[in-house]
């Protein structure tokens, strides 16, 4: 079986992944994620997936590589990291009462193996009215600093929502694993 590495930094894509119970090896991608001028969300969630599934398999032609990233946006406003409390915040503030939609894009690239395999999943999060003393409680008590939206489903955050639609809940946290699975098993990984 051909080497499986995850290019990817994100601490919650490689826990998902490890749900799959294959070995894997994560490598950081050397990619710049500069945003383009009126790329639509989606297009740059794959474009940006590819870009870092490609640079890991340049370097290990021999490997699968999977390359994930996830662009989040209330219209056409990207949700970045907020990074701290006042970025978290504010973009909860602007998403209460909203619905964002979430774009998390794959692709699965084996040089030697002539794979190329990309999909994007879409899920919408629907925003209940948040007072500003909720979302202070919030940011307090989950921290979500590093999470497109400024917000945490997996934990604490899933009382900000009114909804979530979506055909794979691992989507939201930044790995579509049915699909994800599914690519895999096209590989000839043995999943489950």
């Amino acid at each position: 079986m051909r080497p499986l590495l995850l290019a990817s930094t994100s601490v919650y894509r490689r826990t998902l992944l490890t749900r799959l119970a294959l070995p894997f090896e994560v490598l950081a991608p050397e990619v710049t994620e500069d945003e383009l001028a009126r790329e639509p969300p989606p297009a740059r969630a794959l474009r940006l997936a590819i870009a870092k599934a490609q640079a890991v398999a340049r370097a290990h032609p021999q490997a699968i590589v999977l390359g994930s990233d996830q662009v989040a946006a209330i219209g056409e406003q990207i949700l970045h990291k907020p990074y701290d409390a006042a970025g978290s915040r504010a973009q909860l503030a602007a998403a209460s009462a909203k619905r964002a939609i979430f774009y998390t894009a794959c692709a699965v690239i084996g040089v030697q193996a002539g794979i190329s395999l990309s999909h994007i999943d879409e899920t919408t999060v629907a925003f209940r009215t948040l007072g500003a003393e909720e979302i202070e409680r919030y940011i307090e008590r989950d921290r979500p600093f590093n999470c497109a939206g400024g917000f945490k489903a997996e934990s604490l955050g899933i009382a900000l929502f009114d909804r979530i639609d979506s055909s794979d809940p691992t989507a939201l946290i930044g790995l579509p694993l049915i699909w994800v699975a599914s690519a895999l098993r096209r590989c000839g990984y043995k999943v489950p």
